[in-house]
């Protein structure tokens, strides 16, 4: 009677081409993904500072007229004083409206919105402040604000306020992400 055949021993670890097989297809998997995913993160970074901005405008719309008193939402660069250059990407102050254009009475209350240096939030040229009366209404010109990414103008969104103080959010027309365009280089 012949002996019996060896019983087959588990395998232990694995062979040098099956790991590299694996780490061909994880590299392969990163470069389809990784692009994919940097245009989620600018996406996701145009549209919180998008929600940032319009919460900031309704709360000093509601302030305006819960107060009776007008209130001023201005850019910032040092978040004591309203500026005159329309960049709103480094901070935004709201207060209630001093005696002289633009200036914000007591203590203003800073509304930061955290840096990353990779966007871009612009006031039209004609008006780079938004003051709400007691009732509500912001007179002048319609404001537009442009939230705009570094990574290209496919990622851009905008804040409109209308005369009559309705804050709305909305994607940029082809004209606005135009002007994104021009204002990144």
């Amino acid at each position: 009677m012949p002996p019996p055949l060896p019983l087959l021993t588990a395998q232990r670890g694995l062979t040098l081409i099956e790991q590299l097989l694996v780490v061909a297809i994880a590299a392969t998997l990163a470069c389809v993904g990784l692009p994919s995913f940097w245009r989620l993160v600018a996406t996701s970074e145009v549209r919180v500072a998008q929600s940032a901005l319009i919460n900031v405008l309704n709360h000093a719309r509601a302030l305006a007229v819960q107060t009776g008193r007008a209130t001023l939402a201005c850019p910032t660069r040092d978040g004591e004083h309203c500026s005159d250059a329309p960049a709103w990407e480094n901070g935004w102050l709201v207060g209630f409206r001093g005696d002289r254009q633009g200036d914000i009475e007591g203590a203003p209350k800073l509304h930061r919105y955290p840096p990353s240096g990779s966007l871009i939030i612009r006031s039209t040229q004609g008006r780079r402040a938004i003051q709400f009366q007691p009732d509500g209404s912001a007179g002048g010109s319609n404001l537009t604000l442009l939230i705009c990414h570094r990574a290209g103008n496919d990622h851009s969104l905008n804040v409109k306020v209308s005369n009559a103080g309705r804050v709305r959010g909305g994607k940029n027309t082809e004209t606005e992400a135009l002007q994104c365009a021009d204002r990144q280089t």
